[in-house]
């Protein structure tokens, strides 16, 4: 089964390829992904890393915690199952604008 791990501190200028071919010295990496900024496009400098088996895991914490990767020190954990959000209001009706009353009548 596979392990995820995820992996904070990483340099802006790391690639998931560059991640997948760092772990794959501790075991072999079924997927390696860099999180980004939806509005910039840019990496939020963490990602995760999924190992084929629990020792591989152990193995690449043991391995790349505290290291340095691409001039950058990382921290590298278990990671933890995504926590549900409450969803974000920003104020306005559920259509997304400001309700005005009733629509079918002229007077505001």
């Amino acid at each position: 089964m596979n392990k995820k791990l995820y992996v904070g501190g990483v340099s802006y200028s790391t690639t998931e390829g560059a991640l997948k071919d760092a772990f794959s010295q501790a075991g072999t990496v079924a997927s390696a992904i860099i999180i980004m900024d939806k509005m910039t496009g840019r990496s939020k400098g963490f990602g995760f890393v999924e190992m084929s088996t629990e020792e591989e895991a152990q193995a690449a914490i043991d391995m790349f915690n505290g290291k340095e990767l691409d001039g950058r020190q990382i921290t590298v954990n278990e990671a933890r199952p995504q926590e549900d959000r409450p969803k974000r209001s920003f104020g306005g009706n559920s259509r997304g604008g400001f309700d005005r009353g009733n629509r079918g009548s002229s007077n505001w």
